[in-house]
């Protein structure tokens, strides 16, 4: 493979609203890299192009930041999967206290190495996000992308959660208006996500 470019790097990302140095694409490239090994043994995406990478995975991690916004506190990803996404905004948010939660063991394995060879401080559980212990204190945010059990995580989020705090989810357009109807948050208007034809971003806070 290739290795790409800072420019194509930041000339792919720019539609979602990130300025990135060249740490951060350095450590962009690393993350892709890594990821295409690891996915070779283990499921963990279904894109293999590295600019369909950056864009599907990145652009839409990376969208939140700025469109939330997000800059620091206590986040929990949950169903972290291939990192997405947790992981990548541990690159670009330096402020932020970032905790993975992810229950499939290899899943947790590559969060776990990621992490290191990235340099990022952040903690990786594996367990499922309900038998997350309550002494793990509240968050001021709750991710999820493509996550499905929304039903659970809404409960679980809910007692989670800052009462300044959000949760925040990447949703297509159906499952967007559905969960907008939980009267347990109030929503704000979804956020269409550049270069996609129907997602969005779903940022709701308790009630």
């Amino acid at each position: 493979m290739t290795a790409i470019s800072n420019k194509e790097i930041q000339d792919t990302l720019r539609p979602y609203a990130i300025s990135l140095d060249s740490d951060q694409c350095a450590a962009i490239r690393l993350y892709v890299s890594l990821l295409l090994r690891w996915n070779q043994k283990i499921s963990l995406t279904t894109v293999v192009d590295p600019l369909k990478i950056l864009r599907f995975h990145f652009g839409e991690s990376f969208f939140a930041a700025c469109s939330v916004p997000l800059e620091k506190g206590r986040l929990a990803d949950v169903g972290s999967g291939s990192g997405f996404p947790g992981l990548a905004l541990g690159i670009v948010l330096p402020d932020m206290s970032i905790t993975l939660i992810e229950s499939n063991s290899k899943k947790a394995a590559f969060l776990a190495e990621l992490a290191r060879v990235l340099k990022l401080r952040l903690d990786v559980i594996r367990q499922r996000f309900q038998e997350i212990p309550a002494k793990l204190g509240r968050f001021d945010y709750v991710t999820a992308r493509a996550l499905g059990n929304y039903e659970d995580l809404l409960n679980w989020a809910h007692g989670r959660i800052n009462s300044t705090g959000s949760i925040i989810l990447w949703l297509g357009e159906d499952e967007s208006v559905g969960i907008s109807a939980e009267p347990s948050f109030v929503w704000r208007k979804p956020l269409h996500i550049p270069g996609s034809i129907r997602r969005f971003i779903l940022v709701g806070a308790p009630r």
